[in-house]
């Protein structure tokens, strides 16, 4: 360390240190976005930015660069904007990597987010919807009234179990084994007596417990008939599975989904579909954003950076002094460059992840009027994984439904299909979920397969943070800056892409508004 504080000063010395975990993190500054002012002084014309790509980490860069006074210009490929933040409306029409085309044709003011869902409270993404007046709504996360349905070797094999009964017999049995546990003096080594008397006090709440410490079940677990006036009390479920059944068909599986930073009972969506988000950022950059701009070909140039691209058929190319590329990464490497072989090798690195969805548009609300089911998702381990119900339109004569989310080895089986194939799985396996009704009152519908679709070919990377390869792409290269949700603590949320934007266009302002 000393030896490279010699030769290369205390940055060096300090940035090795904090590669080797010795130095002290650094406080984290919060984002201000820049200024007119900041720029004062410095030469006219040196101030283009060209950003690659119009999702979300390409158009909060423009943005935020733009209330500084860059001339910035961005190129996007697609005739849209959002990226991956996709928003299927009647009339979208796509053809995927495989040639398929699909035309949509869900009833007017339905959708369906192909992307983008869900937004967490904590999550930047709101601040922007704020600012930009984007309207949101509550996206209920999960419904006691959907279901879970699994695969196991006990009674409970296959069968669909609302959240509520499920959580109240898991909670119950998990609280009464607990209690057992400490009543026998087994957890002695770590509870004082007053301990355990807090302990049974709270577990006889949470579970649900007897007077005795026993989980027999009661009106948690919900009602076939719900109570009503005078005499009638309702009809409760029957009684609770046996203890063993309950904790062997894996029911509770999923329950801590909800309980994960980035995940909650109740999040937030926006209104009309989560792309309105990019659209209202470009209502505000304007003709500064190219729709239909391929991109080529990128290279570090003595001006800065020239980017070529091809525009209705015809090679162009311009040339900024700075370039913020927020392209999927693996896309970068096949561009014509001259980045290093190293950067390169760390573009290559994410692996392109498998995810789609395919959403039905009923023409009656079933899962309302029949199952009691408003919003919130029921999940299983068939290949589907999991089914979303909308979280509009409450009450009207449609809907459109998540007939399938998934990811990674699911959504390998489902990639190959075609999508009358795909929709043809999805009525019979959600069908052994929730019923006859899932296959009537079928209208239009759509899919996707991310890895499939043009400009995009995953729908996010998966890497580590800690790679070496991460680790370079945070710092530019020469006068290419690289951001995107991959890049970020936050991977597959616009979240990740936001803040991503955010670093990159601190970097660029510095560097633009310092000492020349």
């Amino acid at each position: 360390m000393r030896g490279l504080g010699v030769t290369g000063g205390a940055g060096m010395m300090y940035g090795a240190m904090s590669a080797i975990g010795l130095a002290p993190a650094a406080a984290r500054e919060p984002f201000r976005a820049p200024e007119l002012g900041d720029l004062v002084g410095q030469g006219p014309g040196h101030h283009t930015v060209t950003v690659l790509g119009a999702g979300p980490a390409g158009l909060c860069t423009a943005y935020e660069l733009g209330k500084a006074g860059y001339d910035v210009t961005v190129l996007e490929a697609r005739f849209r904007p959002g990226g991956r933040v996709w928003s299927i409306r009647g009339g979208t029409e796509e053809t995927d990597l495989d040639g398929e085309i699909q035309r949509s044709t869900f009833s007017e003011g339905h959708f369906l987010n192909m992307g983008a869902t869900r937004i967490p409270q904590g999550h930047v993404t709101l601040d922007y919807c704020r600012e930009l007046g984007v309207a949101i709504q509550a996206f209920p996360n999960q419904n006691a009234n959907a279901f879970v349905n699994y695969t196991s070797d006990t009674p409970l094999t296959k069968t669909s179990i609302t959240y509520r009964a499920a959580k109240a017999d898991t909670y119950g049995y998990i609280s009464e084994l607990l209690q057992k546990a400490a009543s026998r003096g087994a957890l002695d080594d770590v509870l004082s007596a007053d301990d355990k008397q807090a302990l049974a006090e709270f577990l006889k709440d949470f579970g649900d417990l007897s007077s005795d410490g026993r989980y027999l079940g009661s009106s948690r677990r919900g009602y076939t008939s719900q109570p009503g006036a005078g005499t009638d009390e309702g009809t409760r479920l029957p009684p609770p599975p046996a203890l063993s059944d309950v904790v062997r068909s894996g029911i509770g599986r999923n329950f801590g989904f909800e309980l994960e930073n980035d995940q909650a009972m109740m999040m937030y969506t926006v209104v009309g579909g989560m792309d309105q988000i990019y659209h209202a950022f470009h209502r505000t950059l304007g003709d500064r954003v190219r729709f239909g701009a391929v991109v080529t070909a990128m290279r570090n140039v003595p001006e800065g950076v020239t980017v070529e691209y091809t525009h209705g058929g015809v090679g162009r190319s311009i040339t900024s002094d700075y370039v913020v590329c927020t392209l999927p990464p693996h896309l970068v490497a096949r561009l014509r460059t001259n980045l290093a072989p190293n950067v390169l090798a760390a573009l290559r690195a994410p692996k392109a992840v498998a995810s789609g969805k395919l959403g039905i548009e009923y023409s009656k609300r079933w899962w309302e009027t029949e199952q009691r089911i408003y919003g919130g998702v029921s999940n299983t381990d068939k290949d589907i994984r999991e089914i979303m119900f909308p979280f509009d339109h409450f009450h009207g004569d449609r809907g459109i439904v998540v007939a399938y989310y998934t990811t990674g080895k699911r959504q390998e089986i489902f990639e190959p299909l075609r999508h009358r194939q795909r929709l043809a799985k999805a009525l019979a396996e959600g069908a052994e979920i929730h019923g006859d009704s899932y296959t009537k009152n079928v209208g239009p519908s759509f899919s996707a397969a991310w890895r499939r679709i043009r400009y995009s070919e995953s729908a996010w990377a998966s890497w580590s943070a800690k790679s070496p390869e991460y680790n370079l792409l945070l710092q530019p290269a020469d006068k290419i800056y690289f951001a995107g949700d991959y890049l970020s603590h936050a991977l597959s949320w616009q979240h990740g892409a936001l803040t991503s934007a955010r670093a990159a266009v601190a970097a660029v302002h510095a560097r633009a508004a310092g000492p020349r």
